[in-house]
């Protein structure tokens, strides 16, 4: 009996020396791992963190050092998924100080736009340190991407109490404000917030958005140019200066820039990438290189099926693969454009071009009615045909235009062709008036026709 009751004392004994010896080593692995994060030895981390999780995979504390180890070598999904593990098992302590841990879960999540779960660590934050101005800021850039604007700004305001003088928050406050119309109250924020720190250069793309939106478009330009020097905002500056440069029609300078925007997402998965290449699309349109517009469309419809009017735009020219009439209408140069009109009036309608010029996005004819007779002295009826080869649909404004053009020039008729569509507000001008509207379909019925 007695020798039992030793046996038992003594396997007791072994087994409280086993689990002291491990506690012990344990923690000096851990801090092994940190020794070879520190020495950026990331593979040799990430290989020690899993030894230890193999014997213990309840320790966090190694979890948390594989997904620094995970990090640091740039394997972001690898040190979410342990991220993850922590924040739904582990018990924070000084070894695993939650603070820390749930700045960088947060911003892990934002890099993976899980803007939801963000918000929400951030809020966690700001409870168990609610004296950190930072914290306020980023819940209140969420806030602001998720469009909860109200929300945003609220956040935004916390941050300015605890740091008065943060040009940022003041910054966004700024831009919220003119979103809501508030344009004075805006500008003073912004203004205030390059005076507080000329160098915080976001301040000027937000400054940007609002010269923008009062059409502004030079100073626009000035502020997107100084915006771009924050690598944070570099994108974005570059395709608001780029829609700048559409608006003013200088779409080689938004090729430019746009490219350069594309250049800069080396995934090419972003959503202001995908901004970017729907402007270089819309560029490629109005210049009537459609094929590369397709190619541009073709790419975001692959990333994201509900992307704007994308679907629209790929159905829209679906048929210019197949059609290479309406093909060579949108994208052969000016002269060329002309030929196809002439060679169309004459053998699809029967009528004779006396006078041709180019027009913006188009051109425009004078004809007479094509006859074999050598009756000189009748008087032949004249037409004014207008192609258009713009993507938007015709306004009636510019029905009305060549409509009073027709009629200065006593024209029988006028003939409006378009390879996009009209407005119901040209269809219904055009009711009644000698004008007759030719959509895109009927336009590719008659190319071919001519092509015959």
């Amino acid at each position: 009996m007695m020798i039992v009751l030793i046996a038992v004392l003594a396997a007791f004994v072994i087994g409280l020396i086993f689990i002291i010896i491990k506690s012990v080593a344990a923690p000096k692995k851990v801090d092994g791992i940190k020794k070879y994060l520190k020495q950026g030895k990331n593979q040799a981390a990430a290989k020690l963190a899993k030894q230890i999780i193999a014997k213990d995979p309840k320790n966090y504390q190694a979890h948390y050092y594989l997904g620094k180890a995970y990090l640091a070598d740039n394997r972001d999904e690898l040190a979410l998924m342990e991220y993850k593990n922590i924040n739904e098992n582990a018990l924070f302590s000084e070894n695993l100080p939650e603070v820390q841990f749930r700045k960088e879960f947060a911003s892990l999540l934002m890099k993976f736009n899980q803007k939801e779960e963000a918000l929400r660590e951030y809020l966690l934050l700001s409870k168990e340190d609610p004296t950190d101005s930072e914290v306020f800021f980023n819940a209140g850039k969420i806030s602001e991407q998720m469009n909860r604007k109200d929300l945003a700004l609220g956040f935004y305001k916390k941050c300015i109490a605890l740091a008065p003088k943060n040009a940022k928050a003041h910054a966004a406050i700024g831009y919220i404000l003119f979103q809501s119309k508030q344009v004075q109250e805006a500008k003073k924020e912004l203004d205030l917030a390059i005076r507080l720190n000329p160098e915080t250069y976001s301040c000027y793309y937000y400054l940007g958005k609002l010269l923008k939106e009062n059409k502004d478009l030079g100073g626009a330009v000035k502020a997107f140019d100084k915006a771009q020097r924050d690598s944070e905002y570099k994108q974005k500056s570059l395709i608001e200066r780029a829609t700048c440069f559409m608006m003013a029609n200088r779409i080689d300078n938004a090729l430019i820039d746009l490219q350069r925007a594309i250049e800069l997402d080396k995934s090419g998965t972003n959503s202001d990438t995908m901004y970017a290449r729907y402007f270089l699309a819309a560029c490629y349109e109005k210049t009537r290189k459609i094929q590369k517009a397709i190619e541009n469309w073709e790419i975001i419809y692959k990333n994201n099926k509900n992307f704007r009017d994308v679907a629209a735009k790929l159905s829209e020219y679906k048929d210019l693969q197949s059609n290479d009439c309406l093909k060579d209408f949108l994208t052969c140069s000016d002269q060329e454009f002309l030929e196809i009109c002439k060679n169309l009036a004459l053998k699809s309608l029967k009528l004779k071009s006396q006078q041709a010029d180019t027009k913006k996005s188009g051109c425009q004819l004078m004809c007479i009615e094509a006859s074999n007779d050598d009756w000189r002295n009748m008087r032949k009826q004249t037409f004014l045909l207008r192609f258009y080869r713009d993507p938007e649909p015709v306004e009636d404004t510019i029905i009305r235009e060549v409509l009073d053009q027709a009629k200065s020039s006593n024209c029988s008729k006028a003939y409006f062709f378009t390879s996009s569509a009209f407005t119901r507000s040209a269809v219904n001008f055009a009711e009644n008036r000698p004008i007759e509207l030719v959509p895109k379909e009927k336009l590719e019925k008659l190319l071919e026709e001519a092509h015959k």
